[in-house]
């Protein structure tokens, strides 16, 4: 039997390498920003729920599981011969469901409960604020003047564009439960962040989005949270429609779509940069209410958004200054 040749692999080259380290950032940041965009769509949508009667625990099980639904025969066949990765991996894939998803958001709601809902996103979103604290301790080197700098600048943007100043209110319990919101939210990056080429990100986010399915399921059928929807048509875009639609929407892009962007977009640029990246996501959602459901945003939010990116700017000029990316 006469032997087929074998094609020779040649190894990249230095300016190969050189080109996908140089894109990489850039990548990365697009992806943040379209996971941000894709995040910020469910404030809406949930909104057109909310309205007929939909509890928000039920809408985010729902949400969950049909991205699981969608995700899950992709996320096999990615898999398939390669089975091993979840047995080697099932833990970590648990964890990231129960913690940065299920956890994630009952923590979101119960300080909602307790808290106008412009001061718990405050506190959810200091998590890129607790990053650069974590990576301080870490290291146990002091980030720039430049870097704190833009972290200060993030956070003043976002509390600008929830316009926290007008309805601040403030209950212990509520800011427990949305400085543990932030800590999800901290685990999040920073889980998403960790390079694995063994567990893709497909297979990372449909895994967690099955184990955080079935926790919110059973914790709404125990009664711990509301859990409650209706079959009422809807208004979106100012036309009645079948709740399926907002559904199909916020699961396919708010899950789906943002889960797997954030995942990608973690990994190529660490969780410090795509955690504040992230903070981008609340100033689309402030522009999805504009386009959706004609909520005209105020002056000082767009302000907001442009001292978000400001403090963003920032944070990335020190990197570059440093010439490498921060662990993170």
């Amino acid at each position: 039997m006469t032997a087929l040749p074998i094609p020779e692999v040649s190894a990249p080259t230095p300016r190969t390498q050189r080109s996908a380290a140089a894109s990489a950032p850039l990548t990365g940041t697009l992806l943040a920003v379209l996971s941000a965009a894709a995040f910020s769509t469910s404030g809406a949508l949930a909104a057109s729920l909310l309205a007929t009667g939909w509890t928000p625990a039920a809408i985010v099980t729902f949400r969950l599981g049909l991205a699981a639904l969608v995700l899950l025969g992709p996320a096999l066949w990615q898999v398939r011969g390669r089975t091993h990765l979840l047995r080697r991996h099932w833990r970590r894939v648990v964890v990231y469901g129960l913690v940065t998803m299920a956890a994630c958001q009952l923590a979101f709601f119960y300080a909602v409960s307790r808290l106008s809902v412009g001061v718990a996103l405050l506190l959810e979103y200091t998590a890129p604020v607790l990053i650069v604290a974590l990576v301080w301790a870490r290291t146990r080197r002091r980030p720039s003047w430049l870097r704190l700098g833009g972290a200060a600048t993030a956070m003043l943007g976002l509390a600008l564009v929830l316009d926290v100043f007008s309805g601040f209110r403030i209950d212990p319990v509520g800011v427990v439960f949305g400085l543990a919101a932030a800590v999800c939210l901290v685990a999040y990056f920073m889980m998403s962040a960790h390079a694995d080429d063994e567990l893709p990100p497909l297979v990372l986010a449909t895994g967690g989005l099955v184990s955080a399915t079935v926790v919110l399921a059973v914790v709404g059928t125990l009664g711990l949270v509301p859990m409650a929807w209706s079959t009422d048509a809807v208004v979106l875009l100012g036309h009645r429609t079948s709740p399926l639609v907002p559904l199909l929407a916020i699961s396919l892009v708010a899950a789906a779509l943002a889960y797997l962007t954030g995942i990608a977009a973690s990994r190529r640029l660490g969780a410090t940069m795509a955690s504040f990246l992230g903070l981008l996501e609340v100033f689309f959602a402030v522009v999805w209410a504009w386009l959706l459901l004609d909520q005209l945003p105020l002056p000082v939010q767009l302000l907001g958004g442009v001292v978000i990116m400001a403090g963003v700017v920032a944070v990335k000029v020190d990197e570059v200054r440093v010439g490498r990316t921060l662990p993170g």
